[in-house]
């Protein structure tokens, strides 16, 4: 689980504040995005960050470090973070869940070595993603406007308060030693970024890759605050960027296709039920405020 950073960014939003100054064009504007033209120049800014600098060192790290690695690595930051978790399990109401947690980092941290390994996944006490913005929404609050962060990427207002309140509740906040603490914030980073390294392809290739990741964003945030956990979140998150991708690939304003058996030249000895017009699918609404 990723934490956010106690860094500065004021300056840097500023700056771009006053970049995002170019006109969008008229009637795609999203309801959800009132800040689209600063959420933007954002993108733009945290793109060539990525391509720059913060692929080529996950594509590195990934090719010279060992996969068991990799995954020990993983698993001492979910250890660590997992008072994150068990902290909103109770602010949800999960006292079950907040048991399975707490049993977790138990296990892991005495006979997993310090969360190295996770042997309280094989005994049954399966993972949990819980985390502050989430329980906000489950409390009934608004995810309110989409944000792009410096750096950190996808956000909304709520979850911007949910990533300082989870910042201060895991134990990697009051490492003293800035040397260590960094360390450890840059291995995370990297490690993070490594595990959406297959995805960049799928990315590029949308037809509006600003909108892609928005989309995919928000769909992932709402179902995890009404939709509950998935049995493989790494994999329901793909199928919602990917759900997302098809409908930033299609271009807008393109005319609906009419089936053959809507048209007006369809056979009259067709079944009473087909002459029934077809109800238009539900629309979604966007996230209250």
């Amino acid at each position: 689980m990723s934490s956010t950073t106690r860094t500065s960014l004021l300056s840097l939003c500023l700056l771009l504040l006053t970049a995002g100054c170019a006109a969008l064009p008229p009637g795609k504007r999203d309801p959800r995005d009132p800040w689209e033209r600063v959420n933007r120049a954002t993108y733009r800014f945290n793109d060539k960050f990525d391509r720059a600098i913060a692929r080529p060192v996950a594509r590195g790290y990934r090719a010279a470090t060992p996969h068991f690695v990799q995954t020990g690595i993983r698993n001492v930051y979910d250890n660590v973070d997992t008072p994150i978790v068990m902290l909103n399990d109770l602010l949800q109401g999960q006292f079950k869940s907040f048991a399975s947690d707490t049993g977790r980092l138990l296990v892991n941290t005495s006979i997993g070595i310090g969360g190295l390994l996770d042997p309280a996944t094989s005994l049954g006490l399966e993972k949990n993603d819980r985390d502050f913005g989430q329980t906000l929404g489950k409390w009934g609050l608004g995810s309110g406007p989409y944000l792009v962060l410096p750096f950190l990427g996808p956000c909304d207002v709520r979850d911007s308060f949910g990533k300082l309140a989870d910042t201060y509740s895991t134990p990697r906040t009051y490492i003293k030693n800035n040397y260590w603490y960094w360390s450890l914030w840059l291995v995370e980073k990297v490690d993070a970024r490594s595990r959406f390294l297959d995805q960049d392809r799928l990315i590029d290739s949308a037809y509006d890759p600003y909108a892609f990741l928005r989309n995919a964003y928000l769909q992932h945030r709402d179902f995890k605050v009404n939709g509950g956990q998935s049995p493989s979140e790494e994999e329901q998150e793909l199928k919602l960027m990917e759900e997302a991708g098809e409908d930033s690939q299609a271009p807008q304003g393109a005319p609906p296709q009419s089936s053959p058996q809507s048209s007006p030249q369809s056979s009259p000895q067709s079944s009473p039920q087909s002459s029934q017009p077809e109800q238009p699918p539900p629309q979604s609404s966007p996230p209250r405020v």
